[in-house]
Order: structure tokens, then C-alpha cells, then sequence
């Protein structure tokens, strides 16, 4: 590969918080080979983005960065890799500039494909997705995070009607248990405090005599780690073991749940190939905020599935309302050639299902504001991020976003670190607080 002693590359990332952990494992791979990490709009040598292709938008808004990075830099080297290099490898390659188009099989060794020169046409390597288990190469020195991802888990084999992730990252495959416990261990012994398992299907972990549990036991032994949050995960997936270790005081998982509903309707959940009936989503929903103090839920809701009718998204609302969610991403169906949703007749106008997205990210709004709310005058743990323009930001064990002024503590440097602040006020999206002392 070409000296890289001066050069500088410049990757994005696009689309969930697998693809953002993915793209620091780039990064880190970059710097072990010499080069210099900027910001995507500054000149660069080489552009790398990682790219999502679960909605049209998300395929438009991949292209428009692509274009973006090649105007800025005409001689770069620019590759695409990810989910949509596996499904729109065509379309990215009718883009002018680009050099290498590579699938989920091989994106994480896109280092080894970078060539010295730019290409007359790209490179596209695009193979069929092994359904072996893993492992991920990595080194210790990653850019400082307070919350690192952690992937387990990728692929997913459930097949919903909607959705095109099993097709561009494959069947569910989980990743070495040792080799995920090593690289915790480095990001611990470089400070990180709290770890986010991340993967696509992650209560489908399962390799050798380890499960998801078992993963929670040994980060939970790993010195240095204080907090561990688990990301979305489907309902039918989850051990109930898991209320006990949010509950126990010695144990550094969160009471936090992120579990998609997509829809309040049998109807509509039998038609998306969802694998629960509502009856059976909302027992184990009552039975996690029975048997976990604190606990905070959030969810994904889809609006305008194909055939959803008006009463069926208003028996989505009441679903949402009435139940203990305390947040939801709402996200409009989108058309994705390949899927069995994608070829039917009976699709919602668009402009419907813009009208039910805003009524739902309103109702939303209302749910998070209520939870935020019930919690005022308390105090609470926190862990404080890197600071932003006079605020310090932090979350709560249960994911209530908390800020303190710049000059709390006479200007001392909170970053990274522990207290126990009292919530005051509601303000926007987050709540002020008081810090009342610092744990560490």
C-alpha cells in the first residue's frame, strides 16, 4: 500500500449506531497506518463512507455524501462500503469519482483494497455474506469516547416484510466472545466507562456456550467499566434475567430498554412477519416496569405500512399511550424493492403517512416531557460527556439527558466523570440540574 506518512482521509458514517462503532474501528485502523483523521469537508486523500440503505431517503442521503466529499475533493480516493454497497452497488458506481465499492463481507478490511491512484471505473467487491461467527481486529487507541459501541452481533434472520437488512448484512451471526471481551477490556484501559452493545439482532447472540447473558457477566467483570447499555432489541429476544441484573447495585447494566413495537395492530404486525401479538408485547412491557425500578423504554413505530388504515394507526397511538413507553422513533414506511411490502398495491399515500409521523413524534414529545417530568427533584447519577458551549451534558442511569453549567465547580473538568446531580427544571429535549457532589 502506498506511504501514507502525510495523509489525511476523512470517513462518514450513516445510518445506526452498528455502522457509527464499525467506522471507528476504521479509523482506528487508519491511524495504525499512518494517517491523519479529519472532518468530512476538509480536504482529505482518501474519503471512506459507511453507508445505510434501510429507507429511500437513506439511499439519497448516501449518494448526496458521496457527491459531497468528491466535489470537495476531485483527486481523493474515495470508497463506499456497507449496506448500500451490498444493495445499490449499480447506482453508487454511476456516481463520478468514486473508486471502490465494497459489501458488508469485506468493508472492514477496506484498508487492504485502497490503491495509490484513482480508478477509471470503481472496484466493486461485493460477495455473498458468510454466516460464520467472527471476529473483529482492533487496536487500543481508538479516539476517546465516555460511551463506546461494542458489537456483538450482526445479520439478522427474522425476514420481516418490510425491512432489507437481512438482505444487505445477511443471516444472524454472532461475534467471538474473547475476542469482544478483549476489546472492552482496551477501551476500559483507556478510560471508557460505559460500554453500548450494539449489533442487529443482539438477543440473537449466540456462539460456543455464550448467550447474551453471559456477555453482560463478563463486561460486568471487566475493572474500569460502570455502565453497560444494551441497544435495540426485539421483545422476543430478551431474557427476563435481565431484571434482576438492572436492579442489582453492583451490576453495571442500565435499567434502559430500547424494544420496537412498529405497530399497535395484530393485523398490521401478522402482515409485517413481527413475531409477537400485541397481548404478548405488552406483557413483558408491564412485566419490565414491574420488576425494574426506573426503568426507561423507548421503541420504533412505523406509520403507513401498506394497507394500515386510519383506525389501525389510531389503535398504534393507543398502544402508545396508554402503555409505559416513554419514548418512540417513528419512522414512515418506505418502499424497498426486494421486499415482499415493497410489491404490494394497496401502499398509503405519502403525504398520509407524513401526517401520521408528525402526530406520532407529537405524541412522543408528550411521552418523553411526562417521564422527564416525574423525575424532577430528584437526584440522580450521572456521567458527564465532553463538554459543549457552557453546558456539561450527561445521561442518567435511565437515559434522562442532564446538563450543568460550564462553571459548576468553579470551572473544574467534569469530563468523564461521576456525580450525583438534582434535577431542576425542563428545558427543550434535556433537564437542568444541580450537580450536589461529585463520586469520583
Amino acid at each position: 500500500m502506498v506511504s501514507t506518512s502525510t495523509k489525511r482521509a476523512s470517513l462518514h458514517t450513516l445510518g445506526c449506531r452498528l455502522n457509527q462503532s464499525e467506522t471507528l474501528l476504521m479509523q482506528q485502523r487508519l491511524r495504525d497506518e499512518g494517517y491523519e483523521i479529519v472532518p468530512l469537508g476538509e480536504s482529505a486523500d482518501l474519503g471512506i463512507i459507511n453507508t445505510c440503505t434501510v429507507t429511500n431517503l437513506a439511499d439519497a442521503k448516501c449518494r448526496q455524501t458521496i457527491r459531497q466529499f468528491v466535489r470537495k475533493n476531485p483527486e481523493a480516493y474515495t470508497a463506499v462500503v456497507g449496506c448500500y454497497s451490498q444493495m445499490g452497488s449499480k447506482e453508487i458506481a454511476s456516481i463520478g469519482g468514486v473508486d471502490l465499492i465494497i459489501g458488508n463481507q469485506d468493508k472492514m478490511s477496506v484498508v487492504d483494497f485502497i490503491g495509490q491512484e484513482k480508478n477509471e471505473k470503481p472496484v466493486i467487491i461485493r460477495d455473498k455474506i458468510s454466516q460464520s461467527d467472527f471476529s473483529i481486529s482492533f487496536v487500543g487507541d481508538a479516539p476517546f469516547n465516555q460511551r463506546a459501541n461494542l458489537k456483538i452481533q450482526d445479520g439478522c434472520s427474522f425476514v420481516c416484510s418490510f425491512c432489507i437488512i437481512p438482505f444487505a448484512r445477511g443471516a444472524s451471526r454472532s461475534r467471538d466472545y474473547q475476542n469482544l471481551i478483549d476489546e472492552a477490556k482496551a477501551k476500559a484501559a483507556q478510560g471508557v466507562r460505559e460500554i453500548v452493545i450494539t449489533g442487529v439482532n443482539i438477543g440473537t447472540y449466540r456462539t460456543g456456550d455464550a448467550d447474551l447473558l453471559r456477555v453482560l457477566e463478563g463486561l460486568n467483570a471487566i475493572d474500569g467499566i460502570d455502565r453497560i447499555r444494551v441497544s435495540s432489541i426485539e421483545p422476543t429476544t430478551i431474557p427476563a434475567e435481565l431484571f434482576g441484573l438492572m436492579n442489582d447495585a453492583d451490576h453495571a447494566l442500565l435499567p434502559f430498554f430500547h424494544i420496537p413495537l412498529q405497530a399497535g395492530s395484530d393485523k398490521v404486525l401478522k402482515e409485517m412477519r413481527r413475531k409477537y401479538t400485541i397481548s404478548e408485547y405488552l406483557e413483558f412491557l408491564h412485566r419490565a416496569h414491574d420488576n425494574v425500578e426506573g426503568l426507561y423504554v423507548g421503541s420504533d413505530i412505523m406509520v403507513g405500512f401498506p394497507g394500515e388504515t386510519e383506525e389501525e394507526f389510531q389503535e398504534t397511538c393507543r398502544v402508545f399511550l396508554d402503555n409505559p413507553f416513554d419514548f418512540c422513533h417513528v419512522f414512515s414506511f418506505s418502499e424497498r424493492e426486494g421486499t415482499l411490502a415493497a410489491k404490494r398495491e394497496d401502499q398509503v399515500p405519502v403525504e398520509e403517512r407524513q401526517r401520521r409521523s408528525a402526530y406520532l413524534r407529537r405524541l412522543s414529545s408528550k411521552k418523553r416531557y411526562d417521564f422527564y417530568e416525574a423525575h424532577l427533584g430528584q437526584t440522580m447519577k450521572v456521567l458527564f460527556e465532553n463538554p459543549k458551549p457552557d453546558v456539561w451534558p450527561s445521561y442518567t442511569d435511565n437515559y434522562i439527558r442532564v446538563v450543568a453549567p460550564r462553571d459548576s465547580l468553579n470551572g473544574e473538568d467534569l469530563s468523564n466523570r461521576c456525580a450525583m446531580v438534582t434535577l431542576k427544571r425542563i428545558a427543550a429535549d434535556f433537564v437542568e440540574g444541580e450537580i450536589v457532589r461529585m463520586l469520583d
